[in-house]
């Protein structure tokens, strides 16, 4: 494009520069003017006229030349860089594999890297009855808010049972399964931990769930920041419940000393020490 806009002002001045010297070729000089002798008759005009323009034209197209040549050049060396670049990022892996998917080991149920703007730290399953593998259960935190507590395993169980730590629990059917059942278990688990506080926001949670039953694939978002939580619910929708009894005692269900997914809560302390 550089080059066109280039060629198209070159011409541009040759026809200005061929009428100017046209015109002034056979202007009729003023009185008393006298002029030189290789201007005495039209044909010597003529003649420099052709030379100048020839002049500027050859002039004109070396730069051209020259301007379409440093193009080509540039735009070499910038691929030649690109593909290097490129080269050296598949080799290595880089951004790729960092934002690659965690595969729940039990379900083969995959988690992306991120979810609600935080970023993955652990996954397990929900196992009912010893044996069925009702959910896998994935947990996304706040790099920022953890970059304080990481370092230290005593500190990092207290930012788990605290809901102004925000965290996102994403849970994945491995099954499919009724909505009251589904309702019922997690209300089920969370009403003695919330010692009598808020009661009613259970029953304001199970009204979030539509009465669809869940699909094995079917998913679900509770994300805690502070004493609100924020649900996406297997459907789309999405509520939200404001009671720091609740979030605490979800917090519990997920990361307290009898958390319904052993191996989930003991991924999601190792993976917070590596954000």
């Amino acid at each position: 494009m550089v080059f066109m806009r280039t060629s198209n002002q070159i011409q541009q001045q040759a026809r200005h520069f061929t009428r100017s010297l046209s015109a002034s070729a056979f202007t009729k000089p003023k009185p008393n003017t006298v002029l030189s002798s290789s201007f005495n008759n039209k044909q010597n005009i003529s003649n420099i006229s052709t030379k100048h323009i020839a002049l500027f034209l050859t002039t004109a197209g070396v730069a051209s030349y020259s301007i379409h040549q440093s193009n080509q050049t540039s735009a070499r060396t910038h691929f030649t860089k690109c593909a290097a670049y490129t080269k050296n990022l598949i080799k290595t892996g880089g951004d790729v594999v960092m934002l690659g998917p965690t595969k729940e080991v039990a379900t083969g149920i995959l988690f992306p890297n991120l979810c609600n703007a935080m970023t993955f730290v652990g996954c397990g399953v929900r196992v009912k009855y010893g044996f069925v593998k009702v959910y896998a259960v994935g947990t996304y935190m706040d790099p920022i808010a953890m970059s304080g507590v990481k370092a230290y395993p005593n500190e990092i169980d207290k930012a788990l049972l605290n809901p102004t730590f925000p965290r996102t629990i994403r849970i994945v059917m491995n099954r499919s399964l009724s909505i009251e059942k589904y309702t019922a278990a997690i209300l089920e688990a969370l009403e003695p931990r919330m010692n009598g506080v808020d009661l009613d926001k259970l029953e304001e949670f199970n009204r979030m769930n539509p009465k669809v039953d869940l699909v094995e694939g079917a998913e679900m978002e509770m994300t805690i920041r502070g004493n609100v939580m924020l649900y996406k619910n297997a459907m789309g929708g999405v509520g939200q419940i404001e009671s720091r009894a609740f979030c605490e005692a979800l917090c519990d269900v997920y990361y307290g000393k009898d958390p319904v997914s052993p191996g989930h809560r003991e991924m999601v302390m190792e993976g917070i020490k590596k954000l």
